[in-house]
């Protein structure tokens, strides 16, 4: 390892001395203010022993030369050969450079930041504080995150600004730790943030993460983690590796990504480790994967040559055009290439040749000078989509607007003039470095206070061109600056991994579909569900939903369970069969009532209908057919005046037919007893009494009925709760006590009725109605009381067909057992009905008083 060089103040006062061996810049120019370059050219370095009994060596880079990174050196050569020709910017004013190859180490950054900060000169500022003595005003550099870490923390103390072109590392963005250090390219803050937003917008919730072991790595993909919660993404791996790792932890990281189950791969990697990794694939056998790629390597040209990135997207940094710099590039000749060492490999390396004077390989065949960079096809040369290079020359031009800032005069009044003889600290470029706000070649430059630019990236596609090579194709942007809804655009069509033609799918689990809602799977990522069906009454009508909608009260939900239908309104109607055949049923015994009465009309002066109390069985028949016709209020759809009529009507109807029958039991019992010796009884129940007792009977069945209607009426109702999937529309009876009372006093009648009629029952008489009755009231009464339990236990609609089929039977077995028989004497017997027949059959008294009209 190479020590640091650092300095010692001489014990006789007499400077700052310094300790090692100073080692010389790649490339270095004297100028009024020098700016110090850091760039990974090589990557390696031949480590050294310390024995501690002579002085370090300088660390020499060694392995092969990074054409891309020596392109970025030769940019801020160039940037600063442009502005020390401008006659707009820092004019009179030379600027000076010494580029520094790192050699990928932190050793080796370390010993070259001292030396950037101290200087090579063994004495210097004699009699001065040690502290003082800073060489260079600025740096642009390193490439790397964790080596600009390593810098920054030495600089910062000396308060001199770093300007990074290539390190993203979202945790330099920190001032308390890193306060001299700004960067042209964005965080990764904002690339981690953008790759996030990616991968949600193509659906893709299942995704494999793979990073290099290193600050970029390690702080990158928190990062997109992070970001990738946020937007619901699950991660099925993380693996982080650093290409000098033993290969079995490759070949792990490798095995991994062969046998998850995610299609998308996620690279927060640099391109060193990625070409490591790619060694360890290439032997193995993958379903195509969608590889996902972070700026370090999405762009980088020499991974172009391997079909496994075929269709990988990524962000990278918006290509640009810098010119001239294609010309000074290629514009090297012999006098410069043999001047510098560095110039010299990298000839030799390019061309496979060696310079005369130099130590190469006893193979190796000499340049004979006919080479011409202009022939050559390799990252040094390719300028047609500078990215990088662009943010080393904006870092340039950040800082010579820093400085000119300080030194020169800006006034529209006085002429451009800079002040060489001002002393300039590099605590002062920073400061103004902070501040610059410029434009160059179209391309802004500006820091925000965390030393960072605006978020700018071209959404990048790998895609197969016609002759079968593969290149960058730019298919969108990102603008963390943009307005809401322009952040983030696709512009053209995506080539996608192993071409295909649709978007890959990388889910754990499939979408649920509407009618489904998500559950989660006890262990697992909450990308990782089972979709269960949404209940009955609930729905979910979006993809992938996590909670079913309970529909409103009035609404259900469809077979597919991703609708909410308005509930079908259930009620016994005209149009349906059980509707017709009840109203038929009504109708029916409505006109055999009016059949009745018109044969007991007819034959109004035979024996027979005299013997039966004619005008009790006239108003008998008339009740029976309101009886009838009432049934049929309680079809159809309920409203107001409907439930309140049917339950009225249906109440005061049988009471009527029920004292007509009850004054007919009567009036058959009081006959007989009126033959007992001195009985006058029938006095008392004469045809004004019999008007009478049936009216009165009435009036407390209208009296309950208009007390029920004034405190609570029947109404209305939407039964939701017999049935889920449909509304029963219902008449709510109101006032339970309301119902019950009419109920409970039509069958207090009936079983006055009943027990009067059963005592009759035997009595000698052919044509006395006791019998008949008996039956009739055993029906009525029979039915009704089935009709409690089956009314109460009845489903919807149903408990209305109940209610009319009990009206209807017991209306029939009344008419059916008192008045048909008569009207069969009547129309086929008429030989039975005379008084001659009927005097045969029953006393003659009692026949008297049965005759009473």
């Amino acid at each position: 390892m190479a020590g640091p060089l650092t300095l010692a103040k001489g014990g006789s006062g007499s400077g700052c001395t310094l300790l090692g061996t100073p080692r010389p810049a790649s490339f270095s120019q004297p100028g009024d203010f020098v700016i110090g370059g850091v760039f990974t050219i090589h990557y390696n370095f031949i480590s050294t022993e310390y024995n501690y009994t002579s002085r370090p060596k300088a660390p020499q880079c060694m392995g092969r030369l990074d054409f891309r990174q020596m392109r970025f050196a030769r940019t801020m050569v160039f940037a600063i050969k442009e502005i020390n020709n401008s006659s707009e910017l820092l004019p009179g004013v030379t600027l000076g450079y010494q580029i520094h190859d790192s050699c990928a180490s932190v050793p080796v950054v370390v010993k070259v930041a001292f030396q950037l900060a101290n200087g090579i000169e063994p004495v210097f500022f004699p009699n001065q504080s040690c502290s003082n003595s800073a060489t260079v005003h600025a740096v642009v550099g390193e490439s790397s995150s964790t080596r600009s870490i390593a810098m920054s923390r030495i600089f910062g103390p000396f308060g001199i600004p770093q300007v990074s072109h290539y390190a993203t590392c979202a945790c330099l963005s920190d001032k308390l730790q890193y306060p001299t250090f700004s960067r042209t390219i964005p965080s990764d803050y904002f690339q981690a943030a953008a790759l996030a937003r990616l991968v949600k917008h193509f659906g893709w919730t299942w995704i494999g993460a793979v990073r290099s072991d290193s600050d970029y790595g390690n702080n990158g993909m928190v990062a997109f983690l992070q970001a990738a919660q946020a937007e619901g993404i699950c991660v099925e791996y993380s693996e982080a590796f650093y290409r000098t790792n033993p290969r079995a932890k490759v070949q792990h990281v490798a095995e991994v990504i062969s046998r998850s189950t995610a299609r998308v791969v996620v690279a927060f990697i640099s391109s060193g480790d990625m070409l490591v990794l790619l060694s360890e694939l290439e032997g193995k056998v993958l379903a195509p994967l969608q590889w996902i790629g972070s700026e370090e390597w999405v762009t980088d040209r020499k991974m172009l040559e391997f079909p496994l990135f075929t269709g990988a997207i990524g962000f990278g940094i918006p290509h640009s055009v810098i010119p001239g710099l294609r010309d000074f590039l290629l514009d090297l000749g012999p006098a410069q290439i043999s001047n510098s060492p560095l110039l010299t490999e990298f000839w030799e390396s390019a061309f496979g040749c060696s310079l005369g004077g130099s130590q190469t390989a006893a193979d190796q065949k000499t340049c004979d000078g006919k080479q011409n960079l202009r022939d050559l096809q390799n990252p040094y040369t390719d300028t047609s989509q500078l990215r990088i290079s662009n943010m080393v020359y904006k870092a340039m031009y950040a800082i010579a607007h820093a400085i000119h800032s300080i030194i020169c005069t800006d006034e529209p009044i006085a002429p451009l003039h800079c002040n060489t003889s001002i002393r300039v600290e590099p605590p002062q470029v920073m400061e103004h470095l902070r501040k610059v706000n410029f434009s160059r070649n179209g391309y802004k430059v500006s820091f925000d206070a965390n030393g960072d630019p605006v978020a700018a990236y071209e959404l990048v596609n790998w895609q197969v061109m016609r002759d079968g090579s593969m290149e960058f194709v730019t298919v969108g942007h990102y603008d963390a600056a943009a307005p809401d809804g322009q952040v983030f655009i696709i512009k053209k069509n995506i080539t996608w991994a192993g071409s295909q033609p649709q978007v890959p799918v990388s889910v754990c689990s499939e979408s649920c579909l509407p009618g489904t809602r998500k559950a989660m799977q006890k262990g697992r990522p909450v990308c990782c569900y089972s979709c269960v069906p949404c209940a009955e009454g609930e729905i979910s009508n979006t993809t992938d939903s996590l909670n079913c909608i309970t529909c409103p009260a009035d609404y259900w939900s469809n077979a597919e369970k991703d609708e909410c239908l308005p509930k079908p309104i259930e009620f016994l109607s005209f149009h349906e069969v059980l509707g017709i055949i009840l109203a038929a049923c009504s109708v029916t015994g409505a006109c055999l009532a009016i059949m009745v009465a018109a044969v007991f009309y007819r034959h109004r002066d035979t024996p027979i209908v005299k013997a039966n109390n004619s005008e009790l069985s006239f108003l008998l028949v008339f009740s029976l057919k309101l009886c009838f016709l009432c049934s049929l209020t309680f079809i159809g759809r309920p409203s107001v005046w409907s439930c309140m009529l049917r339950h009225t009507a249906f109440g005061i109807t049988f009471v009527l037919c029920i004292s007509c029958v009850l004054g007919k039991t009567i009036v058959v019992l009081m006959a007989f007893r009126a033959t007992l010796p001195g009985s006058n009884v029938m006095k008392w129940f004469g045809p004004l009494q019999q008007r009478l007792s049936v009216l009165a009977f009435t009036l407390i069945q209208v009296l309950i009925c208009v007390l029920w209607l004034t405190i609570s009426p029947p109404f209305p109702y939407k039964n939701m709760k017999h049935y889920k999937e449909k509304i029963i529309l219902e008449c709510d009876v109101g006032s339970a006590v309301g119902f019950w009372a009419v109920l409970g006093y039509i069958g207090l009648l009936s079983v006055l009725c009943f027990v009067l009629a059963f005592l009759a029952r035997k009595l000698p008489d052919n044509f006395n109605e006791a019998k008949f009755i008996t039956f009739s009231m055993l029906i009525f009464c029979a039915v009704w009381t089935t009709f409690i339990p089956a009314y109460v236990s009845s489903p919807g609609k149903f408990t209305v067909a109940v209610e009319i089929f009990a009206i209807l039977a017991s209306s029939f077995s009344l008419i059916v057992c008192i008045f048909v028989p008569k009207c069969f004497i009547i129309l086929f017997r008429p030989e039975q009905n005379t008084k001659k027949y009927m005097m045969g059959k029953m006393p003659s008294n009692s026949l008297k008083h049965t005759q009473i009209q």
